[in-house]
């Protein structure tokens, strides 16, 4: 049985989580700000769209997301993909390329950027399998 998302605000919730983690993580938050690499997710099972950015010199975060297009800036990198895939790549169970190759994740703009952020980000896996287990465990997979 898939683990899924009981709604939209549930998605939401648990994504701001991600990124408030990664953001707040001593290491990868500021190597990501470092990166400033804008991307844009569209989550088409949940009719969801979330931009991400590094955070601005005058600003504390490392990560801002704005979910919807109003948003200031471009991103270099769009990808769509369901729930159910982020979730599984968030944990450390979807390997990015391969979902990419396999359509699973359909990218596009500057691809490479994204996939430099793969090693950043593989220190979530474990923090947000254990938020998970904790608060979500229907999402573990």
């Amino acid at each position: 049985m898939a683990a899924e998302f009981s709604s939209s605000k549930e998605f939401r919730a648990v994504m701001d989580r991600v990124w408030t983690m990664m953001s707040e993580d001593p290491e990868m938050g500021p190597k990501l700000r470092d990166a400033d690499v804008p991307q844009r997710f569209e989550f088409d099972d949940l009719d969801l769209v979330v931009n991400v950015r590094a955070g601005r010199e005058d600003e504390d975060a490392n990560l801002v997301w704005v979910w919807g297009d109003d948003v200031d800036w471009e991103p270099r990198v769009k990808m769509t993909m369901s729930s159910e895939t982020a979730n599984k790549y968030f944990q450390g169970k979807e390997n990015v390329a391969m979902a990419i190759a396999r359509r699973r994740i359909k990218a596009g703009g500057d691809v490479a950027a994204s996939l430099s952020l793969i090693p950043i980000t593989k220190g979530i896996f474990a923090p947000f399998r254990a938020m998970l287990a904790d608060e979500y465990p229907h999402l573990l997979v």
